[in-house]
């Protein structure tokens, strides 16, 4: 087992720095400066107080020994005074110490998540990047790094002014004791590295272990249904099965190693009791010390020993704090690996007025294989345009790269600014929030009326959905409210409140029937939206005016559509649910909103 796989180098320690730097400079570093101030305030003020409790002690017990009951129930009483202000000062050095670190944690998390969502970083590490598990490396990562970094510092700051405190009394009692205690310390911390190294490595692959297997449970529980319609579940019992034991086997490596460090650190642990009073017990004997002193120069041992010794005392904490750093260091330069898109030939115009390719060319990101070739064309407003793709992987990055989304490939893109133009994926997504929060654009509540709103989902036939939901502004699980094609619905709604200049639709009639299709585009026209649609090969040209058409060899041709309606044919209301079965008939239609026509 190699450690160096672990990537720490000197720009992990650097960009580390930067960090507490920024944390400084940032709204609330004054508030940690002065919970950092207090720390160390704390810090001197126990330490001084351990100090003089040594000499309570000695004094304490040297009382006994001379059998003074009068000396004996003074430095009592002096011993609970110390012991109360120790209480006290430990107490809220421990309450600052968990405020700095949670207002560490608080700014970092969210500095991180602010850079984890800009320019669609998100999507480009999930698309193309091989970084696993961003999720966990900022929740529990960052976590672990704010907690376990401030503990070790203090640890640090600890041991010094322990170190400057307690030489001084340990000289006074025995130079050889403080020789024995530095010796001591560094042939315990040089072992404990050697034996505890492969703790190293095998910390950072238990983390992602244990994120995968947690990443499986939530895959079953976010699909259900799906899996119990496909009788699925002994395939990923057993994907389950290989997880686990993936996570078992390498947390039993990490139990052997713990095994072979605890035989030294449990001796060498054991031994720091007795060395101090092998060496100053003969001075008591000579008669060169007080008995109270070999207390005295256990407490002063025991405490520099722990003060030169963290190595081997916290070598597991630090073993998986460098697993912890190396994995938010690993974050960070997929971060900025995902901020820099790996082709930069593909420029973006802002047009209100047009979408429009100039000689567009793109390719796969994995393969590299050609998907479109060299695609010029233009799509003014109130040009509805209809694009048959026969490559699903030319359509998907015909529909990704207008949405800014495609990295590989060369040309020129104009599209409206993002307020101007929606964009509409095959399978609809329904973000988290209440049904309100779903419809609007951000911050435009107070922007829509509830009845602007009631009345759109009227037009779409979704009052249904709006009392399963309770309303406008509750909450609920999205996808297992709503069908399939009630979240298209909804998300038309949303674009029919939001009214943008264009909206671009992958695929609509995959979750919708196609005469629910039909009336939604109609509806769209009759509110000035300009529509563009990835369709099918046999899509009905009727509500276009353009036709797109992409072989699978990426080569494209553009025409007027034949047979086209007026404008004025699109300026008609959509009907309602019960219009929609007067009219057909026979009762088969399938009106918006109805589920029996939802995929």
């Amino acid at each position: 087992m190699k450690a160096t796989r672990v990537p720490i180098s000197k720009n992990t320690w650097l960009r580390f720095w930067g960090m507490l730097k920024a944390l400084r400079r940032s709204p609330v570093g004054p508030k940690a400066t002065l919970f950092a101030g207090l720390l160390i305030a704390f810090l001197f003020a126990i330490n001084g107080l351990n100090v003089i409790n040594s000499y309570v002690g000695r004094d304490f017990m040297t009382s006994i020994e001379s059998k003074e009951l009068g000396r004996f129930f003074h430095y009592a009483l002096l011993y609970l005074v110390v012991f109360a202000v120790a209480t006290t000062a430990a107490v809220f050095y421990r309450y600052c110490e968990e405020r700095l670190g949670l207002l560490w944690r608080k700014w970092l998390t969210e500095r991180s998540i602010d850079k984890y969502m800009q320019d669609h970083i998100y999507y480009r590490m999930n698309a193309y990047g091989d970084l696993k598990n961003p999720d966990q490396r900022i929740t529990e990562d960052i976590r672990s790094l704010a907690g376990t970094t401030l503990s070790f510092v203090l640890m640090i700051l600890n041991a010094s002014i322990t170190v400057i405190a307690f030489s001084g009394v340990m000289w006074s009692i025995s130079p050889l004791l403080l020789w024995v205690t530095i010796l001591y310390a560094a042939l315990g911390s040089v072992c404990t590295f050697y034996l505890g190294r492969p703790l190293i490595q095998l910390n950072y692959d238990q983390l992602d272990r244990e994120a995968n297997f947690r990443a499986r449970l939530v895959h079953v529980r976010e699909n259900a249904e799906s899996i119990a319609l496909v009788r699925q579940e002994d395939r990923l019992r057993d994907r389950l099965h290989d997880r686990l034991d993936q996570l078992t086997a390498n947390f039993r490596r990490i139990i052997d190693v713990n095994r072979n460090l605890g035989f030294f650190t449990t001796g060498y642990n054991y031994l720091i009791q007795i060395i101090p009073v092998l060496l100053v017990a003969p001075l008591f004997i000579n008669g060169e010390a007080e008995f109270g002193v070999i207390s005295q120069s256990a407490m002063a041992f025991g405490h520099l020993i722990g003060a030169f010794s963290l190595i081997v005392t916290q070598f597991q904490q630090i073993s998986a704090y460098t697993a912890v750093i190396a994995r938010l260091e690993a974050l960070a330069e997929a971060v900025q690996h995902a901020a820099q898109p790996t082709s930069p030939t593909i420029t973006y115009c802002t047009d209100c007025g047009l979408i429009a390719f100039d000689r567009l060319t793109l390719k796969s990101p994995r393969s590299g294989r050609l998907l479109i070739k060299d695609l010029t064309a233009s799509i003014p407003m109130k040009t509805r345009c209809l694009i048959r793709v026969t490559d699903e992987a030319a359509r998907s990055a015909l529909f990704r790269a207008t949405a800014g989304l495609w990295d590989q490939g060369e040309g020129t893109i104009t599209r409206p600014a993002a307020d101007d133009i929606l964009f509409l994926p095959e399978r609809p997504y329904v973000p988290p929030g209440t049904l309100r929060e779903v419809l609007l654009p951000g911050g435009g509540e107070r922007r829509f009326s509830d009845e602007r709103i009631l009345v759109t989902l009227r037009r779409l036939n979704l009052v249904a959905a709006v009392q399963r939901a309770g309303g406008l502004d509750c909450e609920q699980n999205w996808s297992d409210l709503l069908s399939l094609g009630e979240q298209q619905l909804l998300a038309f709604a949303r674009v029919l409140l939001a009214e943008p200049v264009f909206v671009f639709l992958d695929h609509p009639s995959r979750a919708l029937s196609e005469c629910q299709v039909d009336e939604l585009l109609c509806l769209l026209c009759e509110r000035g939206i300009t529509y563009v649609t990835l369709g099918e090969q046999d899509e009905d040209t009727t509500l276009y005016d353009q036709l797109l058409i992409i072989d699978q060899h990426g080569e494209w041709i553009m025409a007027p559509t034949p047979n086209r309606l007026d404008d004025a044919c699109c300026g008609v209301s959509v009907r309602s649910a019960q219009e929609q079965t007067d009219a057909d008939g026979d009762g088969n239609g399938t009106p918006l909103g109805n589920e029996s026509g939802m995929g």
